[in-house]
């Protein structure tokens, strides 16, 4: 089979939101613009020096059916839920909670101060799994590795394979990868994808041309199918490559819950508010 170059299918500007107890954030999909883009529900960039942004933080809230993935750049944040597990997200650490069945918990700051930045992203789980065991993969910095792509260009490999180094996070039914990538002024790489998924770049420092498009910062580029994504700048910039196996399947979602149809989803409120999660 021969190699295909994937190019831009859609760019979408992130929008000011505010989430939780009042945390402001860019959201970039689960926007007016972006619904969802299979397997993933919804990215939030959470940035600010500012604490009045993110002081109040994300206190005791329930998912089921889904997968959420916090990633931080800056700041910390401590976890904890209905089931007596804790845990504490530093910079540069990853958190990929599988929520399955049901479980409620929370993310609150650890500073009063300083620049709190990072990334939520919601990840599907595909039918045969939504009532899956609740599970977490934490992931301490020191365990997210980093590699050279080529000179001045470096990537952090959460999830995935990326030149023969593979991320931390396993298990999980769409075999996502992502990537956190910087590139320095004026470079260019060409990075592998796999074919079978759906894959987006988020922008978040400088501009990149992204396949065929020139993206800014705060932009989503979604990507036809492919095996090669080429990538390059005129700057120093950052931005996250993602991409996961789409499920094809229909979705029923309110809220914190992520499910295939209303049936179930009315389950899930009288599961939640039965004290069943």
């Amino acid at each position: 089979m021969s190699e295909n170059r994937r190019s831009v299918t859609d760019i979408f500007d992130g929008v000011a939101a505010s989430d939780g107890a009042g945390v402001r954030m860019t959201r970039v999909i689960a926007s007016p613009m972006l619904d969802h883009f299979d397997p993933f529900l919804l990215l939030d960039e959470f940035r600010s020096d500012d604490p009045n942004d993110y002081i109040a933080g994300f206190p005791d809230h329930p998912h089921r059916g889904f997968e959420t993935v916090t990633y931080m750049l800056a700041g910390s944040m401590q976890h904890g839920d209905n089931q007596g597990n804790a845990g504490l997200l530093e910079a540069g650490s990853v958190q990929w909670m599988t929520a399955g069945r049901g479980i409620v918990h929370s993310e609150m700051p650890m500073q009063e101060d300083g620049l709190m930045w990072g990334f939520q992203l919601w990840v599907n789980l595909p039918s045969k799994q939504k009532m899956t065991e609740p599970r977490y993969q934490d992931i301490p910095p020191t365990n997210v590795p980093t590699i050279s792509l080529t000179d001045g260009v470096t990537a952090k490999i959460v999830a995935g394979t990326l030149r023969g180094t593979e991320g931390p996070v396993n298990g999980v039914a769409t075999e996502p990868f992502f990537y956190d990538v910087r590139l320095e002024d004026a470079r260019s790489i060409t990075i592998e994808t796999p074919r079978s998924h759906n894959v987006f770049a988020y922008v978040y420092e400088g501009r990149v041309e992204v396949a065929d498009r020139w993206i800014e910062a705060k932009q989503i580029a979604l990507l036809d199918a492919g095996d090669l994504l080429d990538l390059r700048t005129d700057a120093d910039a950052r931005l996250i490559v993602v991409g996961g196996r789409p499920l094809n399947e229909p979705v029923a979602r309110y809220g914190p819950f992520v499910m295939n149809t209303e049936a179930e989803l009315r389950q899930a409120f009288i599961d939640f508010q039965s004290g069943n999660f």
